[in-house]
């Protein structure tokens, strides 16, 4: 057969071939099956959520271990390599600027996962062609600083 014709002959849905259909769809493991059996009793009521407790306290305002001054946004600080204490995004790029032997073109930046790296840039007008010429790891990825958890639960509870 051609046409639709021939294609309603598989979509026969008496009531019967319907619900027995899907029964031995739900047995066999297939298709999503009824969203409620009466076979298997009632719906369980779930907890109701309650939002999670802010502590009261201030969040800390550490001092800088390379600078000494506070460290007035937390979130946006760097754990340090040695101390392992929080320390300013600005002061680890002086740090790695002072260290570093950078030539024209080239600039210290953020490349993400705690890690900073010497970018070259081949215009100093466009900024979308680049090369990173080394890679500097700052934070390890394996290890969760105290006050960085300190400082999440604040904001996520999950």
């Amino acid at each position: 057969m051609s046409g639709r014709s021939g294609r309603r002959r598989h979509f026969n849905r008496n009531a019967e071939n319907w619900q027995e259909g899907g029964k031995k769809q739900a047995e066999r493991g297939q298709g999503a099956g009824p969203r409620f059996d009466k076979s298997k009793g009632v719906l369980h009521e779930r907890p109701k959520w309650s939002a999670p407790r802010v502590p009261n306290e201030p969040i800390p305002n550490p001092d800088c271990p390379l600078c000494g001054k506070p460290i007035r946004e937390l979130a946006t600080a760097i754990t340090d390599k040695n101390s392992g204490q929080p320390v300013h995004f600005d002061c680890i790029i002086e740090t790695i600027t002072e260290r570093e032997i950078l030539g024209d073109g080239d600039v210290v930046a953020y490349i993400g996962g705690g890690r900073f790296g010497i970018v070259h840039y081949n215009e100093s007008n466009d900024r979308r062609g680049f090369e990173i010429k080394k890679i500097l790891e700052w934070e390890d990825q394996n290890i969760r600083a105290p006050w960085r958890k300190n400082l999440a639960d604040r904001f996520s509870t999950t």
